[in-house]
């Protein structure tokens, strides 16, 4: 039981984290190369949000929804 144990340990560490140690080391060199990931994701999410506020703007401007206070059945 011990080794399967182990076996899951040497998957998880010298697998599944070696990019992780591998940025880690990428760190001390050069701050910038490691947090390329980073900007990345925050670029793709602002797009996304931008994205998403015009289309509900669009569907703001052509007046679909209604408004009224007692539309929503929840808002009684």
């Amino acid at each position: 039981m011990k080794e399967f144990f182990e076996a899951i340990q040497s998957f998880f560490v010298d697998l599944l984290f070696a990019p992780f140690d591998a940025l880690r080391a990428l760190e001390l060199e050069s701050w910038t190369a490691a947090n390329v990931v980073n900007w990345i994701f925050m670029i793709v999410g602002s797009l996304a949000f931008i994205y998403w506020m015009k289309e509900l703007k669009k569907f703001n401007d052509n007046d679909e929804e209604d408004r009224d206070p007692k539309a929503h059945s929840f808002l009684n």
